[in-house]
């Protein structure tokens, strides 16, 4: 157990890391700007970005090349507070390594599929090379699928993606994939907290977890009955194994014939009633609204290491997750009135626009 004196410097660290994160005005003067290499500059001079993008030269820069800057600064904050938290950080320090390395997995298989793999060396995380267990730089040179396979012979990753072995000239099965990668992910994060945790430390981090993925399998099922027509089978084929919803809700949701009859549903379980409160354009934002609100709570309220410390880790995610919004709303021209609309912590922050 960590002494009383080592959890409050934790939990200082943590929320003073949170006390730099862009505040409203920051959010204001991004989306003022005109172009992506405005909101470069911005960045580099105006906030605590600068440190990461001193190097780069913002009227020259690539957009994955300034993605993968700006989330060096969650990889080396994240890296600082698993070294702080002593009892269960090493437990847990894998976990932005691996959903970075699933990213990039992920990302190469869009390239593939899209014809363009060469793509992929514009965007290449440098700052994730030296701690990845994958060979990134031969992965931005993979062109098909058993080339992808050979690079991961040795990770952890190549049972996962074996069985999805394309046959002939099929098509990638990417949803597959993606599927199986995540939950290979939230299995390895649950063993965890299932482990090395105890009383409240354990039961904040599935909240923050069960919420998010209830939310996420929610969101699975409206696109892919409402858009997609998709059999019952295949929803369920989507569907992550985790969450608090139960076999019965799931299967009700999967049955129903309208956006109306899924909200009433889902409006019935405790997180449903929670979250699905607002109005909303695209349901996969739901999971993410709520999973930046859980955090901020923790964040501000729980005295367990940890959960403040993924608390703060899900804020960064969802900051990065709005600038890039931001970079590729200017980078397609769109007004700053409709990409306003698809940012989270601008949209629930305190205060009047």
């Amino acid at each position: 157990m960590l002494s009383n004196l080592s959890s409050n410097a934790i939990l200082s660290k943590a929320r003073a890391l949170y006390g730099k994160c862009l505040t409203k005005n920051n959010y204001k003067d991004l989306l003022s700007c005109q172009t992506v290499n405005e909101v470069a500059a911005y960045l580099k001079s105006r906030t605590v970005y600068e440190k990461f993008l001193s190097g780069i030269n913002e009227s020259q820069v690539h957009r994955g090349q300034l993605e993968a800057k700006l989330k060096q600064r969650l990889f080396e904050d994240y890296a600082l507070l698993c070294r702080y938290e002593i009892s269960v950080g090493e437990h847990f320090s894998q976990y932005l390594i691996l959903r970075s390395e699933i990213e990039q997995i992920l990302h190469s298989i869009l390239l593939i599929n899209a014809g363009s793999p060469e793509e992929y060396i514009f965007s290449l995380p440098m700052y994730l090379v030296k701690h990845s267990n994958i060979n990134l730089t031969a992965l931005s040179h993979v062109k098909n699928f058993d080339e992808l396979l050979k690079i991961l012979e040795h990770t952890r990753y190549y049972k996962v993606l074996e069985q999805f072995k394309p046959i002939s000239d099929e098509p990638i099965n990417y949803t597959g994939i993606e599927n199986a990668l995540y939950t290979y992910l939230y299995g390895t994060v649950f063993k965890a907290i299932r482990e090395y945790t105890r009383g409240g430390t354990s039961k904040q981090l599935q909240e923050i977890f069960n919420t998010y993925i209830d939310l996420i399998n929610f969101a699975r099922i409206v696109r892919l009955k409402l858009f997609y027509n998709s059999s019952a089978d295949f929803i369920r084929s989507c569907l992550l194994p985790f969450g608090n919803m139960s076999k019965r809700t799931l299967s009700e949701l999967i049955d129903s014939n309208s956006a109306d009859e899924m909200n009433s549903i889902f409006k019935k379980t405790i997180i449903g009633k929670r979250y699905l409160t607002e109005h909303y354009a695209y349901p996969d934002e739901i999971s993410n609204h709520a999973k930046y609100r859980v955090c901020k709570h923790f964040i501000h309220f729980s005295t367990h290491p940890s959960v403040v410390m993924f608390s703060y880790t899900f804020i960064m995610e969802t900051e990065l997750r709005d600038i890039i919004t931001i970079i590729e709303g200017k980078r397609y021209g769109l007004p700053s009135e409709e990409i306003k609309k698809l940012l989270i912590i601008y949209n629930l922050s305190e205060g009047s626009d």
